[in-house]
């Protein structure tokens, strides 16, 4: 339980420091973003699909 912890602060801090560059990269061909009624709407699947394997290898490598 602990080393999954650990994987995840681990992984939301190099996120964290990694967002500006990733939002230069742009969004990956799964990701989902409308507009409607003026809001815009965004459903990263394959971002998230991609971070979590990121996640599991780094958990595997713990």
């Amino acid at each position: 339980m602990l080393k999954w912890l650990i994987v995840l602060f681990a992984t939301v801090f190099v996120f964290g420091l990694l967002q500006p560059r990733l939002l230069q990269l742009g969004r990956l061909p799964g990701d989902l973003r409308f507009k409607l009624r003026g809001r815009e709407y965004s459903f990263p699947f394959a971002s998230v699909i991609l971070f979590s394997l990121l996640a599991a290898f780094i958990g595997w490598l713990l």
